[in-house]
C-alpha cells in the first residue's frame, strides 16, 4: 500500500501461559457401618511407587500435582510420564517444561518447549511466530465467492478508501497535486492527497470523478471520508492541522487525526471539528459508523494499542458527544496492523490485517459484531478480493451485492487502485453454538450439584466458569462454532477430569455429559473389590495359571487396599473357559485361585485373610459353553479371577 496512515515496526510477540488449579479432596478415612472409602489417588501413588506404572497413573499423578501448584513433585511424575512414552498430548511437553524450571533444569525445559512447539506452531507460548496450519484451505473455501475489476476511476497516483455517499462513490486521490514528500514515522507514500466523488451508475459502474468538499480540503492529506445516511455529517481522515497550523509529536512529525464536519443548508460543508480523542502524540484514522450511527469505528495506535495499530470503537452520544475509546480486543487486533473498518448494514466488521493468516501484505478479513458489542473470529473473505500484495478499503451495498476495495496489486492503473465488484455468493459469519451437559457419578449415575466446571481453549487458556445447579447441569452460554475446548470438571470426593470437545460449524447445541469417578470407593460385604475400586479383571493365557505382568499391575491394588485395611478378608474365585472337560477345568481353576493367593501372600498377606477357590467353567460371564463358536478374545473373558470381600 504506497498511501498507508501508520509506519511503524511490527512487533512481534509472544505469550507463555500457565495455570495452577487448587483440587480440592478430602482425605480423611471414613467407616459407616459395613462401608469403606478408599483413595484411588493416594493408591495408586503407593503402588507406583513400588513399580507398578502405567501411562494413565502417571499422568494423573502428574496432574494431580501441578494442579495444586507443587511443581517440584509434578517434575518427578512428568519424568516418569516420559521416560515411559513421548506418546502423549502436547499440552504435557508445556506441563513438563513448566515443573522443569520449577527444579533449575533450564536446559531440558528449553527442549520440552522446543517439542512442544513443533508438536503446535500454531500455539502463542512457542518460541517461534504463531501460524496456523490450515489457514490456506480455510481461504480457499472463502475464495471465488466475487467478480472484480478496475473501477474505470483510478489515476497514475494513488486512488484509494472509498465511501458511499448517496448514488455517488466518494474516495482518496493523489492525483492533481504533482508533489512528492517524505514524512518519516507517518506516511510510506509521497503524495498529498484529497477527496474526490464519482458518479456509480446502475450496473455498478463509475464515472466523472470530480474534486470533492473544497471547504474542508487543505494542502495537506485528506482521506477515508465515511458519511451518516442523511449524508449531512462527514468523518474524516487529515493531517494534524488546525487553524493553518500543524500539529506536531514529540519527534515533530505531524500524525493523523479524524476530523467531524457538518452540511450547511447552503449545501456546503461547515468548519471542521476535531474528535476529542485525538492527540498530537498518537495516530487515529480511517472512520467507520455502525448502522445505527451510535458508534465510531477507527484505527489508531494510542496507548491501550495491542500491535504496530489496532481497531477501536467509541460512542456516539445523543448530543454529539463521545464516550471513551475501546479497544476491539485480541479477537481482532494482533501485534501487526489492523485498519481500514468498514461496517456493513449486516453490523458485519470488515478490515485489513497482516497479522492474521492470509495471502500477503494486507489481506481483507469480516467478522460478525455481536448483540452484545463483541465480534466474532476473523474469517479471511478469500481470492479474488484478498491477494498476495495489500488488499484493503473493503466496502459494500449489501442490497445490490455490489462494493468497491483498494490494492497494489500488479498490473494495475497507479501505486493504489480502486476495484469494484460483485458478491455472488454470502460469507458465512453467523454461527450461534452453546454448550452445556450435565455431571453425574460414574458408580450410581447419581446427578452431581455444585461441581466447578472450567471452559478452557485448545491452548488451556481459561474461558469460563461455572457451577453444576440442583440438577447437576452446567451450561457455558455461547461459544465458537467449529473450535476444540476442553472442560475440567472439579468436586470434592471426585477425581478431576478433562474432556476435550470439538464445536460443529453450524449453529445449534453441543451437549458434554461428564461422568465424575468418587475417590472414596464405598465397599460392603459381598462386593466384588475389584469392581467396586475400578481394577481391571486379572486374566490368565491359555492353559496357564502364572500371574501376567498385566495381571500384577492390578494384583498390587488389591494387594495396596488389603494392605489399608487390614481386617478386611477375601475369597479369590478363579474361573476358566469351557474348552477342556469339566474336571480339567476345575483343577486348572484351583491352580489359578491359589496362584493368585500366593502372590498376595508372597507380598505381604497374611494367608488367613485369603480363601481361594477354582469354579471350572461354571460361571461363564458370556454364550461361550462347550459347542459354541467363539474367538479367543471371547474365551479371554472367562479365564479370570474374582475377589470376593468376606469380611470388614
Amino acid at each position: 500500500m504506497r498511501i498507508n496512515y501508520i509506519h511503524t515496526l511490527l512487533l512481534s510477540l509472544c505469550f507463555v501461559s500457565s495455570f495452577a488449579q487448587e483440587r480440592a479432596a478430602n482425605r480423611a478415612e471414613k467407616k459407616y457401618d459395613k462401608y469403606a472409602y478408599v483413595d484411588a489417588i493416594e493408591t495408586y501413588e503407593r503402588i507406583a511407587n513400588k513399580g507398578y506404572k502405567n501411562q494413565e497413573i502417571l499422568q494423573n499423578l502428574g496432574n494431580a500435582y501441578y494442579f495444586n501448584a507443587k511443581l517440584e513433585e509434578a517434575s518427578k511424575w512428568y519424568g516418569e510420564l516420559f521416560g515411559l512414552t513421548q506418546d502423549v498430548e502436547t499440552e504435557y511437553y508445556f506441563r513438563y517444561a513448566q515443573s522443569l524450571k520449577a527444579v533449575g533444569d533450564y536446559k531440558k525445559a528449553d527442549d520440552m518447549m522446543a517439542k512442544f512447539h513443533q508438536k503446535n506452531q500454531s500455539d502463542s507460548r512457542g518460541v517461534l511466530a504463531k501460524t496456523q496450519k490450515d489457514y490456506l484451505a480455510e481461504i480457499k473455501k472463502n475464495s471465488g465467492r466475487h467478480q472484480i475489476e478496475e473501477a474505470g476511476i483510478n489515476s497514475v497516483y494513488s486512488d484509494y478508501g472509498s465511501a458511499f455517499y448517496g448514488d455517488k462513490l466518494v474516495f482518496t486521490s493523489a492525483r492533481d497535486t504533482g508533489n512528492f514528500i517524505k514524512r518519516k514515522h507517518t506516511w510510506t507514500g509521497q503524495s498529498f492527497t484529497r477527496m474526490y466523488a464519482a458518479t456509480i451508475k446502475e450496473d455498478g459502474s463509475v464515472e466523472n470523478p470530480e474534486k470533492f468538499a473544497n471547504e474542508i480540503n487543505t494542502r495537506f492529506h485528506e482521506a477515508t471520508p465515511v458519511f451518516t445516511k442523511d449524508l449531512k455529517t462527514v468523518y474524516f481522515t487529515r493531517n494534524n492541522f488546525n487553524q493553518g497550523k500543524k500539529g506536531k509529536d514529540s519527534k515533530r512529525v505531524t500524525l493523523l487525526k479524524i476530523y467531524r464536519s457538518k452540511q450547511g443548508e447552503d449545501g456546503k460543508w461547515g468548519k471542521e471539528e476535531e474528535l476529542p480523542f485525538n492527540s498530537d502524540n498518537y495516530q487515529v484514522a480511517h472512520p467507520a459508523l455502525s448502522p445505527d450511527e451510535k458508534t465510531l469505528y477507527f484505527a489508531s495506535d494510542m496507548p491501550g494499542t495491542l500491535g504496530a495499530s489496532d481497531l477501536f470503537k467509541v460512542t456516539i452520544n445523543e448530543d454529539g458527544s463521545f464516550g471513551t475509546p475501546i479497544n476491539l480486543g485480541p479477537t481482532i487486533n494482533t501485534e501487526a496492523r489492523e485498519t481500514f473498518p468498514f461496517i456493513s448494514s449486516k453490523n458485519e466488521l470488515y478490515f485489513s490485517s497482516d497479522g492474521h493468516p492470509g495471502l500477503g501484505g494486507l489481506d481483507i478479513f469480516a467478522s460478525q459484531i455481536k448483540e452484545d458489542g463483541s465480534v466474532s473470529e476473523p474469517v479471511n473473505v478469500g481470492e479474488p478480493v484478498n491477494s498476495s500484495f495489500d488488499d484493503f478499503g473493503y466496502i459494500i451495498n449489501h442490497t445490490n451485492k455490489r462494493g468497491f476495495l483498494t490494492s497494489n496489486r500488479p498490473n494495475s492503473v497507479g501505486d493504489d487502485d480502486i476495484y469494484k465488484f460483485i458478491e455472488n455468493r454470502e460469507l458465512i459469519l453467523t454461527c450461534d453454538q452453546e454448550l452445556a451437559g450435565v455431571v453425574t457419578d460414574t458408580e450410581t449415575g447419581a446427578i452431581i450439584p455444585n461441581a466447578k466446571l472450567t471452559l478452557m481453549d485448545d491452548k488451556f487458556n481459561k474461558l469460563k466458569e461455572t457451577t453444576s445447579d440442583a440438577q447437576g447441569l452446567y451450561d457455558f452460554g455461547e461459544v465458537d462454532c467449529d473450535t476444540k475446548f476442553y472442560v475440567r470438571a472439579e468436586k470434592t470426593d471426585y477425581n478431576t477430569k478433562e474432556l476435550a470437545v470439538i464445536t460443529p460449524k453450524e449453529s445449534g447445541k453441543t451437549t458434554l455429559p461428564i461422568e465424575l469417578e468418587p475417590t472414596k470407593k464405598p465397599v460392603k460385604v459381598g462386593d466384588d473389590l475389584a469392581k467396586a475400586f475400578g481394577i481391571k479383571i486379572i486374566y490368565f493365557d491359555l492353559d496357564k495359571w502364572n500371574i501376567r505382568p498385566d495381571a500384577a499391575l492390578e494384583l498390587a491394588k488389591i494387594l495396596d487396599v488389603l494392605n489399608e485395611y487390614p481386617s478386611m478378608k477375601i475369597d479369590i474365585r478363579s474361573h476358566t473357559d469351557s474348552r477342556q472337560t469339566h474336571k480339567y477345568n476345575e483343577l486348572l481353576s484351583d491352580r489359578r485361585a491359589k496362584s493368585t493367593m500366593a502372590w498376595l501372600v508372597k507380598n505381604g498377606i497374611d494367608k488367613s485373610r485369603l480363601t481361594a477357590k477354582g469354579y471350572g467353567e461354571t460361571q461363564l460371564v458370556n454364550k461361550c459353553a462347550d459347542n459354541v463358536e467363539c474367538s479367543e478374545e471371547d474365551h479371554q473373558l472367562n479365564r479370570r479371577s474374582e475377589f470376593i470381600i468376606i469380611d470388614l
